[in-house]
């Protein structure tokens, strides 16, 4: 039995993982200018960084809106595609052991898939995402780079920037701690340092894509919520959550695997069609 690869091409990066005997092998991601160029990329180095053959392959699995650019076998290799939304579901799954939770895939944009037990089905989504980050970072900061970003953030002061309960209120409100967010941006100045700027675009995105997906599970009794993709990478994560999970009694999961969970997803597609 060879080894499963599954690829998820997006639109700004491509990753990669290898599935052998149920077991994640070495996920990569590479960026490169166009998403075939991405995909070949990283497909390559793989191989060569974990002394692969073509012979040792069984199967490509390719997802993503990228994938729909390629229509021809990878070097050769037997080639199918995933439902990009089915691949949230079975990476998250696989990687959180949940059954039933909200799969929160947080790329350029965001996605919400609702899993439970093999029902695996998109929901909805919003426009806001690592996209959003970057692009006010160009127009405010000056920068898209993503560790410029981080490190401007890790010194900023969010009290600059977002109106908070203790802002407008002596007491906390009913369910509202003092620093729970009343207005994001609204106190934000006109020479307001590039620090704070930077910390109140990103609690700003992912604020919002929180609070997105505890409403997008209204009505459904799931209180599990599965974040996956590049933003979970962000170190104000461990804040953010934390804050949201205490005021709506929920719970965020963060996979080992989180940024790779939809390549994870798409090789699995492979065992369970087979």
């Amino acid at each position: 039995m060879g080894i499963i690869i599954g690829i998820d091409v997006g639109i700004s990066t491509t990753k990669i993982v290898g599935l052998h005997s149920g077991r994640v092998v070495s996920p990569i991601r590479i960026t490169a200018a166009d998403q075939v160029t991405s995909l070949y990329g990283a497909f390559g180095k793989y191989l060569h960084d974990n002394k692969i053959e073509l012979k040792d392959v069984e199967q490509v699995m390719l997802t993503g809106v990228g994938a729909a650019y390629i229509d021809e076998p990878v070097y050769g290799i037997p080639t199918k595609k995933v439902d990009e939304f089915i691949a949230d579901g079975l990476g998250a799954r696989f990687e959180s052991g949940l059954t039933k939770a909200i799969v929160v895939s947080m790329g350029t944009g965001t996605s919400f898939v609702q899993c439970d037990g093999d029902d695996i089905r998109h929901i909805g989504g919003i426009g806001i995402g690592g996209g959003t980050l970057q692009g006010l970072s160009r127009v405010m900061l000056n920068t898209r780079d993503p560790k410029q970003i981080q490190s401007l953030a890790m010194q900023g002061d969010i009290s600059h920037i977002n109106l908070l309960i203790g802002d407008i209120s002596t007491h906390p409100l009913p369910g509202l701690p003092m620093n729970a967010t009343a207005s994001l941006f609204s106190k934000a100045q006109y020479d307001a340092p590039k620090e704070d700027i930077a910390l109140g675009i990103i609690v700003m995105v992912l604020q919002t894509i929180g609070s997105a997906a505890i409403l997008s599970a209204l009505n459904s009794g799931i209180k599990d919520f599965v974040l996956i993709g590049n933003l979970t990478l962000l170190p104000q994560c461990k804040d953010i959550y934390p804050m949201l999970e205490k005021l709506y009694r929920v719970h965020f999961h963060i996979p080992k695997y989180a940024e790779f969970c939809t390549a994870i997803g798409a090789a699995l597609a492979y065992r369970i069609e087979n």
